[in-house]
């Protein structure tokens, strides 16, 4: 008898381009930095997303078929946060408040025009944010993706998955400011190398676990 080899999970994660007038964007480097070794029983496929309303989510499409993923985290820059924060919720609007790279401020626009609300992530949250504070790095869940770029790629993976590609998880996850984009202001950050190793956490429990941790992770406001 031979003995059969279950094939990897196969692994879309996505980064930004920078925006806002930023240098650099640490969602896309610690995306690489996260890919550039091999994780057990995962196969590991990138792509750096375009801050751009409508072209972002072109380009989330493309790579999807290209490469065929079983589980999808895009990953974004959240000034101002101090952890790695796993998003819940997606919702179905767009309101800038600041121009995308494109120049682009759509104010209280739908992502799908007739499309639901909101969506949940279907990745397994509270375990994914589990996974990176047992890799000693601070994580929570978080209620909210705000209504840029990010939150419209959220929306469009989340819906592109509950209306096509039912056998694929996916979600979202924002990370903080790099140490060298807060040299003259006061913000949180975290180094990309440490986000690189709590994203390799995140999609390792994301991959290997089907049902979440039923623990408190809710906010008060």
């Amino acid at each position: 008898m031979h003995a059969t080899t279950t094939p990897p999970t196969r692994v879309l994660l996505t980064g930004f381009t920078p925006f806002g007038g930023e240098a650099t964007n640490p969602s896309w480097q610690a995306v690489r930095i996260a890919a550039a070794t091999p994780l057990a029983g995962l196969a590991l496929h990138t792509v750096e997303l375009p801050c751009v309303y409508g072209t972002s989510l072109t380009a989330l499409r493309t790579a999807i078929a290209e490469t065929s993923p079983d589980l999808v985290v895009c990953v974004g820059q959240a000034g101002g946060r101090p952890d790695v924060t796993v998003e819940r919720v997606a919702v179905n609007v767009d309101d800038a408040r600041i121009p995308d790279t494109a120049g682009a401020e759509p104010v209280d626009e739908p992502i799908v025009p007739g499309g639901p609300a909101a969506y949940f992530a279907t990745l397994p949250i509270k375990a994914c944010v589990a996974a990176v504070r047992a890799a000693g790095l601070p994580a929570s869940v978080s209620n909210t993706a705000g209504t840029f770029v990010c939150n419209h790629v959220f929306y469009g993976l989340a819906h592109l998955i509950a209306t096509e590609l039912p056998h694929v998880r996916g979600g979202f996850v924002h990370v903080p400011y790099a140490p060298e984009q807060v040299t003259d202001r006061a913000q949180p950050s975290l180094p990309v190398d440490a986000v690189a190793t709590a994203l390799r956490a995140l999609v390792t429990a994301a991959a290997r676990t089907r049902t979440d941790l039923k623990v408190a992770e809710g906010a008060t406001h």
